[in-house]
């Protein structure tokens, strides 16, 4: 009976927006930060919550995958960041760009990537998205360049995208990502430093999970302040566990970089005429999130933290539970439509779970190809001198 009544409620029948209060951020050379209120459509928050509620799965999935051992090698897993991800992209266009670290399932998803072909891409097979070449560090789509296997060497690529951006002049950005581990890496500095002085226009934003592998913050770093940890970049501390909250911290990030001043950059020795068009220059964001796996599929994530520790968060600060809290309270979903949510995507990865657990493996030919863009077929040697295989572009 309920049930029937609330399927067949029509659209009219729901709040079609609604405000959330939410959390102010702290601010680091800012004289103002980002709104504390948020306009949230029915659409939006669905949407949101989808795509949230698919990262998860996905991770949950590939953490039985690894368990079975049909995922092997490095496998760090998303799960409970989710909301960084998605309030990100909400805060930005999908032609800006991304760079991160290793912990890179959920973004290579949100930047347009299936879940079949990341899932495939982790079992190593051709119909992964990097053709089952690259495994789970290493995935790519436009305008995301992956997917970093060393720590902190992402920044300065992320750092060159942005000059990128500003010496073509299409008013684009690039969101370069680390997280708490890497924070304390001299290139990190670096590249502050070369983007503040050639007013790049990049958004360094910290994951703070509050654990770098085994070790938490307080006991990593002198000052656990990440957002102030630019000293010359202006920076915001933000709720990463609020979707809402990073979308409008991101928006105003993305503002920041994007708007102009008439004022020119020296690179090296000349002055580009592209680079008369100024903008503002960088921003460092710190998103406070937190991991409920551990660092990787090799640490149980229960030796330096305790089980209550990682439930507390569950029960308390889940980005998807507040988020579908929110919508329910407000009359923006009913209960019975979330959950038809949830089916569809338990669906959705089941099936492409089979894809990357039946889909052929990719043949040894392919092994060379793609070494370099656009250039004719070659030789490459292989384990010896005598050993030639072949690379086509």
């Amino acid at each position: 009976g309920s049930r029937l009544v609330v399927s067949t409620r029509s659209y009219a029948d729901f709040t079609p927006q609604a405000s959330f209060d939410i959390k102010s951020c702290e601010l680091h050379r800012l004289d103002q930060g980002p709104p504390t209120q948020a306009l949230l459509t029915r659409e939006q928050g669905l949407k949101y919550y989808r795509i949230m509620q698919t990262m998860r799965r996905m991770e949950l999935k590939a953490d039985q995958l690894y368990k079975q051992k049909i995922i092997r090698g490095f496998c760090h897993l998303y799960d409970g960041q989710e909301a960084c991800a998605v309030g990100i992209e909400a805060g930005i266009n999908p032609t800006d760009h991304l760079i991160t670290a290793y912990r890179a399932h959920g973004y290579t998803y949100t930047r347009g990537v299936s879940v079949k072909e990341i899932l495939a891409e982790l079992t190593g097979l051709r119909g992964g998205v990097a053709k089952g070449k690259g495994g789970s560090m290493h995935m790519y789509a436009n305008h995301f360049y992956g997917g970093n296997g060393i720590v902190g060497a992402q920044v300065p690529l992320g750092a060159g995208v942005a000059l990128a951006c500003l010496y073509k002049g299409s008013n684009e950005v690039c969101v370069t990502l680390y997280g708490d581990g890497a924070a304390n890496q001299g290139q990190i500095f670096e590249s502050f430093n070369m983007a503040s002085l050639w007013k790049l226009p990049c958004i360094f934003i910290c994951e703070n999970n509050k654990y770098g592998m085994g070790t938490s913050v307080e006991r990593a770093s002198a000052s656990t302040d990440y957002f102030k940890r630019g000293d010359f970049v202006p920076g915001l501390r933000v709720d990463g566990m609020d979707v809402l909250c990073v979308r409008e911290a991101t928006k105003f990030a993305a503002d920041h970089c994007r708007s102009g001043k008439n004022k020119s950059v020296t690179l090296g020795l000349f002055v580009d005429p592209l680079l008369t068009r100024l903008l503002q220059g960088p921003i460092l964001m710190e998103l406070q999130t937190y991991r409920y796996h551990g660092h990787s599929m090799s640490d149980p994530g229960v030796s330096y933290r305790t089980r209550e520790e990682i439930q507390e968060v569950r029960s308390k600060s889940d980005p998807i539970s507040m988020l579908k809290d929110r919508m329910i309270s407000s009359n923006m979903a009913s209960l019975e439509e979330i959950n038809e949510i949830d089916v569809e995507i338990r669906k959705e990865i089941e099936e492409a779970a089979q894809f990357a657990t039946s889909d052929p493996e990719p043949p040894l030919d392919e092994l060379c190809n793609h070494i370099f863009y656009n250039e004719p077929p070659m030789e490459v040697r292989g384990t010896n001198p005598w050993s030639k295989l072949k690379s086509v572009s």
